[in-house]
């Protein structure tokens, strides 16, 4: 089912708040870490909003990402207070991490002939879980 109008609008807006959000939470205690929203979905009823995000470098992923999903009720929270004069009811926020870099970046390598060849041999290449 494609996405509506408002969908897509209410994403923009939960995206661009988001980063300001994550990111000032990141200055504060993770030096040298770079977050950022790759893409936010918001289902039809707009109660549920899945946000993947993009974390660099991307061994600290899975570290950073339990804890945004532990501190997910103080996210919403403060997004509700900067959203209050644009959305009646601040969506459910369901995080998730987003892998689309490492996995471009193996492609990359593999077709430089750093691996083995992803052509003749298409098992050397990773599957991509969707979610």
């Amino acid at each position: 089912m494609e996405e509506t109008n408002r969908q897509r609008k209410i994403a923009g807006v939960l995206q661009k708040d988001l980063v300001d959000v994550l990111q000032k939470a990141a200055q504060d205690g993770m030096k040298g870490i770079l977050i950022s929203v790759s893409k936010v979905f918001v289902t039809s009823d707009l109660g549920i909003a899945k946000v993947y995000l993009s974390v660099f470098p991307s061994d600290k992923r899975e570290e950073l990402l339990k804890g945004v999903q532990s501190n997910t009720q103080l996210i919403r929270y403060e997004m509700a207070k900067r959203t209050r004069n644009q959305l009646r009811r601040m969506p459910e926020l369901l995080f998730f991490g987003d892998d689309s870099l490492d996995y471009i970046e193996e492609i990359d390598k593999s077709l430089k002939g750093n691996d083995a060849d992803p052509i003749k041999n298409p098992d050397v290449l990773p599957r991509r879980q969707k979610r």
